[in-house]
């Protein structure tokens, strides 16, 4: 991965965060993208000067503006891009009878238009190294969960982007992937709305909800998204990834 050129989303918490600092680590350049300025910012600081280089990239990814902006700036800072992960993403609560149609337009804007349309920008770029696209879906993708039906059905969606873009894109050498994690510690869960307490008790029930007994951590998950992205998986296309200690197997609990 040296010198290759990363865009990753979602960079200040989470699964984004501790992808940018796996590929900095291996000694990418990197173009962390989020809305929290501190973080992105404590992220850059720690790498070491034998890591990659992070460049921070603030940016609300509903503005297609902005957008268009992250696809100019990492051209101008790195002059290629190799490899887009879209791990920017929200989840909150909400039934079929209560999901409000503005909720339903944000979950779906935030969690699928912004990766369609980002990717879709990134296309030539990638076309020109052979590059590859990496999207952060979920367990909740490929199964259905109460409560959260918008979240479940952009998730869906997100695998099915994932399948339709990996075959239009083949021809071009673009490989596209996406990886499905169940429970992983971040800020995620909080951000919906969840009390301190409340994401503690989640978490203890989480345990007994995966089979291997525990949630996961956002390295692990990284490490998976890393692989997909190498050279390593240079024959891998098309593919939604369960990582999520089992939890894709059970039955409703």
């Amino acid at each position: 991965m040296k010198d290759k050129v990363v865009v990753v989303t979602g960079a200040s918490s989470g699964i984004g965060r501790a992808s940018a600092a796996r590929f900095a680590r291996e000694g990418a350049r990197v173009v962390a993208v989020g809305r929290n300025e501190t973080a992105l910012a404590e992220l850059r600081d720690r790498m070491s000067e034998a890591d990659g280089e992070i460049k921070i990239h603030l940016a609300d990814l509903r503005e297609q503006t902005q957008l268009e902006r992250i696809v100019s700036s990492a051209i101008d800072y790195f002059g290629k891009m190799n490899v887009l992960v879209n791990s920017a993403g929200i989840i909150a609560s909400g039934s079929i009878e209560d999901t409000t149609p503005e909720n339903w337009d944000k979950m779906m804007d935030i969690n699928l238009r912004t990766v369609f349309c980002l990717t879709q920008l990134c296309v030539p770029h990638l076309e020109k190294t052979r590059g590859n696209i990496v999207n952060v879906s979920s367990v909740a993708g490929t199964r259905a969960f109460p409560n959260v039906l918008a979240y479940c059905v952009s998730k869906a969606g997100l695998d099915q982007l994932t399948r339709c873009a990996a075959l239009e894109l083949a021809g071009k050498g673009i490989r596209v992937n996406a990886v499905n994690p169940g429970v992983v510690i971040s800020e995620l869960h909080k951000r919906s709305g969840m009390s301190e307490d409340q994401y503690a008790g989640f978490l203890d029930h989480s345990q007994e909800t995966h089979p291997l007994g525990r949630v996961g951590n956002p390295e692990e998950v990284a490490d998976l998204i890393y692989f997909l992205s190498s050279d390593s998986a240079s024959w891998i296309t098309g593919g939604t990834y369960a990582i999520d200690g089992g939890r894709a197997q059970t039955c409703a609990r």
